[in-house]
C-alpha cells in the first residue's frame, strides 16, 4: 500500500468513527416518505413480464393504433422462447425488411395476472416494492401511448371483449359514469394481494401526452371544433374544407400517434388536469374503499415536460389522498437541472440516471474514459448533496431500465460512448442505429463486472431497482432490445443465433443465470437485514486511486456495515486498521470470514467486494 493510501484510509476511518449516527436525523423535517428509504425496487415491463392468462391475448386488431402505423398483413402471439432476431414465418410473410417495425409488431402476451402469479418469486429475491411501466389501456408494447388514464388495458385482463363493451357505456368527462372492468379489478387484486406481501407497487402516470386511440383524441378527430376536448391538445388547425386548412397538432417529440397535452401557465389546461387529477383518485383510493387498497405512488414518465405549477398542484392532491405516497420523476439531465423538481413541492425522488452515469464511469468504461475512486467519490457526494434532507434516501438507483441498454450488453460494449452523454449515447446503444452493437451474451468476467456493480447498488444511499431479469442475466441493446421477454426456468428458450441483419452467429444459451441470481438474492437480503444500509450515514473510508479501491462505512445507531471495492482485475489487500477495534462478519461470500486487527491484511479478489458487519 502507499503512503498516501495508508494515510487516506487512516484518517477516513477516524472521521467516520467520531461522526454521529442517522439515529437523531430530522425526520420531521424530510417531506418524503420513510417507507420508500427501505425498500428494494423491480421494475416490470408487464408485456414482456410473463403470461400468466393465454385466453386475453391481443388480436392483431388490439394492436392497431401502435406504430407502425400501417397494419401487418400477418400477425400472431409471438413465441415466448424464441430467438430475438429471428424472424418468424409471419413476419416473413409480411415482407418488410424493416427489423424495428417487426419489433415494435410483436405481442409475447404478458399482463396482470402473471405478474400475480410471480409475487412469490420476487417475494423470495427479497423485493419489497414494484415499479409497474403503463398498464393503462393503450395499443403498444410500451403503453406510453395512453387511449386512457382510467382503465387497465382490456388484453391485461381475463375479459378483453366485454370490458371493451362496458367501457363504452360511460361518458370519460363525468367520472360518475366510469364503470370497473374485469381488468380494472384484477389491478386491485393485484395491488391487494402485493400488500399481503408487504410490497408496496406504484403506476407508471404518463400526464404529458395521449394516444391516436384515446376517447378524447378519437372525438376530437371526428369532431374538430364542435369537440369537447378541442382545447385538449395543441392543434395547429383544424379541418376546414372552406378554408382549405387540414387537421394538424402536435407530437410528442413530433411522434405523430402521441398527440401532447395544451398547457398554460398552470400546466395541463382545465379539461386534462381534471381528467388526470380524477383518474389519479380512482387508482389511489378506489372505490372510495380506503388508500390501504390503493397504490402507493405514481413515477411520472417524461416529468420534464410538464410545467411545475401543474406538478405542484398535482403532489397536493396526490398528497391529500395518501400523504405516504411516493412520487418519483423520470428527468435524465445534470444535476443542477434535476434539482428545482425536489424542494418538497413536487416530487420525493427520481429515476437516478446520474448514479447509474457515474457507476458506469468508475465500474464499466474503459481507460481513457473512466473515471479515478477519489473522481467517483466525488461526484457521489455531489449526488447525495444535491437534494434536501431525505431525498438521496429515496431516489431509485438503477442502472437498466427498458429506456437503456440492459446492464450486461452494456459491459460488453463498454467504450462505444460515455453514459451521461445521454442524446449520443441512448442511439449508439440501439442496434437499429449502430450495426457494430455487440448482441452477444456476458462472459464470465463481464458477469463479474456486473457482481461488483450490485454489491455498490445494493449497500450505497439510497433505495436500489433492478429491471426485471437484469438479475438472471438478461442482455440486450437499448430499446427495444431491452424489452425481451423475461427468463423463466419452466420455459424451454431458443438459442440466440440470429444477428440483427438476419445472418447468424456462434450460439448463446438463453437460460436463468443461477449464480448471478443467487448473487443478488443474498445482496437483498443483506440491504433488507441491516437498518444501516438503507437510512444510516455514508462516509468514505478507502480510496485508493492507484489501486482503484474504494471503501465505505455505513452507520445507523448500533449497526454498522462496511463495504470495499475492489475495481481492478488483481487481488488487493488492506491493512486491517481500518477495522479498529471491532470484529467484523463477511455476510457475502459462502465462508463468511470473521475479520479483526489479529490478520496480516485484509484480502479483496479481482472485480469483488466484501461486505462486513460488526459483530
Amino acid at each position: 500500500m502507499n503512503n498516501i493510501s495508508r494515510i487516506t484510509i487512516s484518517a477516513l476511518f477516524s472521521a467516520a468513527l467520531a461522526f454521529p449516527t442517522a439515529s437523531n436525523a430530522g425526520e420531521k423535517v424530510e417531506f418524503v416518505p420513510q417507507w420508500a428509504k427501505q425498500v428494494v425496487w423491480y421494475q416490470i415491463f408487464p408485456e414482456r413480464f410473463r403470461n400468466g392468462d393465454t385466453t386475453n391475448d391481443p388480436k392483431v386488431k388490439d394492436i392497431l393504433g401502435a406504430d407502425p402505423q400501417d397494419p401487418p398483413k400477418h400477425w400472431q402471439i409471438h413465441p415466448w422462447g424464441s430467438d430475438w432476431y429471428k424472424l418468424q414465418p409471419y413476419e416473413k410473410a409480411n415482407g418488410e425488411p424493416e427489423l424495428w417495425k417487426h419489433l415494435l409488431r410483436r405481442r409475447y402476451g404478458g399482463d396482470l395476472q402473471g405478474v400475480i402469479d410471480k409475487l412469490d418469486y420476487l417475494k423470495d429475491l427479497g423485493i419489497s416494492a414494484i415499479y409497474l411501466n403503463p398498464v393503462f389501456d393503450a395499443p403498444s408494447l410500451h403503453k406510453y401511448d395512453g387511449a386512457s388514464y382510467h382503465h387497465i388495458d382490456p388484453n391485461f385482463g381475463p375479459d378483453p371483449e366485454g370490458d371493451r363493451k362496458l367501457m363504452a357505456t360511460e361518458n370519460p368527462l363525468d367520472p360518475s359514469t366510469w364503470v370497473w372492468t374485469k381488468a380494472d379489478e384484477l389491478a386491485l387484486k393485484l395491488i391487494d394481494e402485493a400488500h399481503k406481501r408487504d410490497m408496496k407497487i406504484i403506476f407508471d402516470g404518463v400526464f404529458n401526452h395521449m394516444g391516436i386511440n384515446s376517447f378524447a383524441f378519437q372525438d376530437l378527430l371526428k369532431h374538430q371544433q364542435a369537440s369537447p376536448y378541442k382545447d385538449w391538445f395543441i392543434v395547429e388547425s383544424f379541418r376546414d374544407e372552406k378554408k382549405g386548412t387540414e387537421f394538424k397538432y402536435s407530437g410528442w417529440f413530433g411522434v405523430a400517434s402521441l398527440p401532447e397535452f395544451r398547457e398554460d401557465e398552470n400546466g395541463l389546461v382545465k379539461g386534462p388536469r381534471d381528467y388526470v387529477f380524477s383518474a389519479t383518485e380512482r387508482w389511489m383510493n378506489p372505490k372510495g374503499k380506503g388508500i390501504e387498497h390503493g397504490i402507493d405512488g405514481w413515477r411520472l414518465d417524461v416529468a420534464f415536460e410538464v410545467h411545475h405549477n401543474f406538478w405542484k398542484a398535482w403532489r397536493s392532491h396526490v398528497k391529500s389522498i395518501n400523504p405516504e405516497a411516493y412520487l418519483t420523476a423520470e428527468i435524465v439531465d445534470e444535476p443542477e437541472k434535476v434539482k428545482p423538481y425536489f424542494q418538497g413541492d413536487e416530487f420525493d425522488g427520481e429515476m437516478n440516471y446520474n448514479f447509474a452515469f457515474t457507476a458506469a464511469e468508475f465500474f464499466f468504461n474503459p481507460p481513457g474514459m473512466n473515471i479515478s475512486a477519489s473522481e467517483f467519490d466525488r461526484k457521489l457526494k455531489e449526488l447525495r448533496n444535491l437534494y434536501p434532507q431525505g431525498v438521496a434516501y429515496v431516489v431509485q438507483n438503477l442502472f437498466g431500465s427498458h429506456d437503456s441498454n440492459r446492464i450486461g450488453s452494456h459491459i460488453v460494449n463498454r467504450g462505444i460512448g460515455n453514459f451521461r452523454d445521454w442524446d449520443n449515447y441512448f442511439p449508439t446503444s440501439q442496434v437499429t442505429n449502430n450495426p457494430d452493437y455487440n448482441v452477444r451474451k456476458p462472459n464470465a468476467q463481464e458477469i463479474q463486472l456486473q457482481k461488483l456493480f450490485a454489491i455498490f447498488q445494493m449497500t450505497y444511499v439510497g433505495a436500489p431497482m433492478i429491471y426485471y431479469g437484469d438479475e438472471v442475466g438478461m442482455w440486450g441493446a437499448n430499446d427495444p432490445d431491452s424489452r425481451k421477454p423475461m427468463i423463466w426456468p419452466d420455459i424451454e428458450y431458443e438459442d440466440e443465433v440470429f444477428l440483427p441483419d438476419g445472418s447468424k452467429r456462434s450460439p448463446d444459451k438463453v437460460a436463468v443465470n443461477s449464480d448471478l441470481l443467487s448473487h443478488y438474492r443474498k445482496l437483498i437480503h443483506i440491504r433488507n437485514q441491516n437498518p444501516a444500509l438503507q437510512q444510516g450515514d455514508f462516509n468514505p473510508v478507502v480510496i485508493d486511486d492507484e489501486r482503484q479501491l474504494y471503501g465505505y462505512l455505513r452507520q445507523y445507531r448500533d449497526n454498522r456495515v462496511l463495504v470495499i471495492l475492489n475495481n481492478s482485475p488483481k487481488t488487493q489487500s488492506i491493512s486491517t486498521e481500518i477495522l479498529g477495534d471491532s470484529t467484523w462478519r463477511d455476510v457475502l461470500s459462502n465462508n463468511k470470514s470473521m475479520f479483526d486487527q489479529s490478520l496480516d491484511e485484509i484480502r479483496i479478489s479481482p472485480l469483488n467486494g466484501l461486505v462486513l458487519v460488526t459483530q
